[in-house]
């Protein structure tokens, strides 16, 4: 097993809206540009790709590396929600310190619908039942919010409860992201918000 594993390139592309964005193979295939032209290394280098996204049929991670070439690469899909992105980093640098290759492309990109997130099957168990109760208790004032919106409101809440953390510790965060965001030119919301602004904004 290797060692070390070096990332040689990263290409990223602007946020956009949900419903806003490029098509997810134009993202796709200009990220992976991006991150190849910032190695200095050409496609038919890269020995396997993994490709993280969550919505999309399947296959998307084909369909989007095949507008950069098609060398015969094995691709792999990852779909894991918000740890999608870092699995498919995980995964490329297991397949390199195992030594199953030399060169991995890591690739994440999403193209999302505009509104709130929902799920696509309502004929099967939702992947969140087991949780739901627990979320619908620590949630009940917000019955009139997205799933999505009380799932991290939950979260949230269940945190403050379990380990004391304050409103206050969860507004400084955001007002440190906003800062980074500032200046990052491909971030979707690049506005400076302060603490004191965050806690003086309308609660969801």
């Amino acid at each position: 097993m290797s060692e070390k594993v070096l990332v040689a390139g990263v290409g990223m592309i602007p946020f956009a809206k949900p419903g806003a964005c490029l098509s997810y193979t134009e993202m796709g295939a200009e990220a992976t540009r991006r991150a190849l032209a910032d190695a200095g290394i050409g496609y038919d280098d890269v020995q396997q790709a993994f490709a993280g996204y969550v919505y999309g049929d399947s296959t998307c991670g084909q369909t989007a590396l095949y507008e950069v070439g098609m060398t015969g690469i094995p691709i792999v899909n990852v779909n894991n929600n918000c740890s999608t992105g870092s699995t498919a980093l995980y995964l490329a640098r297991q397949a390199i310190a195992n030594g199953d290759a030399d060169c991995v492309l890591a690739l994440g990109f999403e193209q999302m619908q505009s509104g709130a997130l929902k799920s696509h099957w309502d004929d099967r168990p939702v992947t969140r039942a087991r949780f739901q109760p627990i979320m619908h208790g620590l949630t009940a004032d917000m019955a009139h919010l997205p799933q999505a919106v009380r799932t991290f409101a939950g979260a949230g809440r269940e945190h403050m409860q379990r380990y004391g953390t304050s409103l206050e510790t969860f507004a400084a965060v955001r007002a440190k992201a906003s800062r980074h965001a500032a200046n990052n030119p491909l971030a979707l919301f690049r506005k400076v918000v302060t603490t004191e602004d965050v806690l003086n904004d309308t609660p969801l």
